[in-house]
């Protein structure tokens, strides 16, 4: 996957700048500045995810691998189903979403 998303994963978790987890992604959203969800998620909490970010005009990203996969993207020993990143610049955002549309 991409580097970019991945370092920028990484970071997020190190300045703990970040919300994991579905329920919790769901009730920040308004502080959030990218959405991650995984494939692992079920459809209909995928559509209230996907409302809410577009309510509230919030880029949404699919990452094309499961929740383990996320997870050890994050750097994380465990499942990541849906990550928010509270502080990130425009640039970053338009470049980790310009890159996962590329692959």
């Amino acid at each position: 996957m991409a580097k970019l998303l991945e370092k920028t994963l990484k970071d997020a978790i190190k300045e703990d700048n970040h919300v994991i987890g579905t329920k919790q992604v769901i009730s920040s959203i308004k502080s959030s500045k990218l959405v991650i969800i995984s494939k692992s998620i079920p459809s209909s909490t995928i559509q209230q995810i996907e409302d809410n970010t577009k309510k509230e005009n919030i880029p949404l990203l699919h990452f094309e691998g499961t929740s383990i996969m996320l997870g050890k993207l994050c750097g994380l020993q465990f499942r990541v189903s849906t990550i928010s990143l509270k502080s990130l610049s425009n640039t970053n955002i338009q470049a980790i979403l310009k890159e996962s549309e590329t692959k």
